[in-house]
């Protein structure tokens, strides 16, 4: 009996330490994979952001770079297409130099007289003077013709004098009227002449400048005699012939 107990508490024993031994093995099984799902779980986001999309600085500073260059690529070509089109629009890159726009005074080099007789009113000419150049010209005073080998010029019917100065847009016309002779033949030193010279006054209305203009006659002359006088320029060819 003494042999048979002893026999049991040893079996019992080693149960028993079978049984401790494989909860403690259990459990340090359980623990070790617990930690190992923790530290992975921990672990895998950062592995999959670091490795999978590339370390964040290096992606942020690749994505900054490519969308900064690609902006600033894309808002330099706009601002230098609207710089462009802004400086073509604008005058400067249009116009050499800001006199261009500047008024001149109209004369010989810079427009052309035309002489032409007229039926009505009787025994008149009218002359137009028109700009040719490429600037604004300002028509001063009246013409100061000279018919033939006149050494002198005919006066100026000072109530035709208009309002403001005659001004001429590239293109644009003036006028003037010169009266002949008279119309009921009380002119004296009447004759024919074939040539004629126009010129032009400048602002102060002293003297002529620049070149003057010389207008073809018809071949068979014009009569003039000391009746022989002229209107100031005018803007509209009607109140050039009214006089």
């Amino acid at each position: 009996m003494s042999k048979l107990r002893t026999s049991r508490i040893r079996l019992a024993g080693a149960a028993a330490t079978a049984v401790l031994a494989t909860l403690s093995l259990g459990a340090c099984s359980n623990g070790s994979g617990v930690q190992d799902e923790g530290a992975s779980s921990k672990v895998q986001p950062s592995t999959s952001t670091g490795q999978s999309a590339g370390t964040p600085a290096s992606d942020t500073g690749s994505d900054s770079s490519s969308g900064s260059a690609n902006s600033s690529g894309s808002a330099g070509a706009k601002a230098s297409t609207n710089g462009s089109g802004t400086a073509a629009q604008t005058p400067t890159s249009k116009t050499p130099a800001s006199s261009a726009a500047k008024p001149v005074t109209c004369e010989g080099s810079n427009t052309k007289t035309v002489a032409a007789p007229l039926n009505r009113p009787l025994n008149h000419m009218l002359l137009t003077v028109t700009n040719t150049g490429s600037k604004t010209c300002y028509l001063y005073g009246y013409p100061a013709v000279r018919f033939g080998e006149a050494q002198s010029v005919p006066p100026v019917i000072e109530d035709s004098q208009p309002q403001a100065v005659v001004t001429l847009q590239p293109g644009e016309s003036g006028y003037a009227s010169v009266n002949l002779s008279a119309a009921d033949g009380s002119g004296a030193n009447g004759h024919t002449v074939k040539t004629l010279s126009v010129y032009f006054q400048g602002r102060s209305g002293n003297e002529s400048v620049g070149t003057g203009a010389h207008p073809s006659l018809p071949a068979k002359g014009v009569h003039v005699d000391d009746s022989l006088k002229v209107t100031y320029w005018q803007q509209e060819m009607e109140d050039a012939i009214s006089w």
